[in-house]
């Protein structure tokens, strides 16, 4: 099997508690953050061969709408695999406006 198609099967882990990890994190974003039952959250946990980077991460995403033209995107990475995150290691909820990525600011780092 080739390193793309583990990658792949690696992005379906469909086991028990790798997604109750995910259902954490996304439930303790929704509090941090005060966000409502109809906020679409992701989560996930991928996979970095750069250099220096741990070899899985945690990405965190989350749209709020506050009456701008169109959702605003919020995101943060969290050095760490899933299963390994606790509410400690998410952003402060004032920072939350400080999560949205600058437009022609995109980067693979975050």
């Amino acid at each position: 099997m080739t390193k793309t198609a583990v990658a792949m099967l690696r992005a379906l882990n469909t086991n028990a508690e790798h997604v109750a990890a995910l259902d954490r994190v996304r439930e303790w974003t929704r509090a941090r953050f005060r966000l409502g039952d109809d906020t679409t959250i992701l989560v996930t946990e991928v996979s970095c061969r750069l250099p220096g980077c741990p070899p899985l991460e945690t990405v965190v995403a989350f749209w709020t709408d506050d009456g701008a033209r169109a959702p605003r995107r919020h995101q943060f990475k969290l050095f760490k695999p899933v299963a390994e995150v606790t509410p400690d290691d998410l952003p402060p909820a004032w920072m939350r406006d400080a999560l949205v990525p600058l437009d022609g600011m995109e980067c693979d780092c975050c």
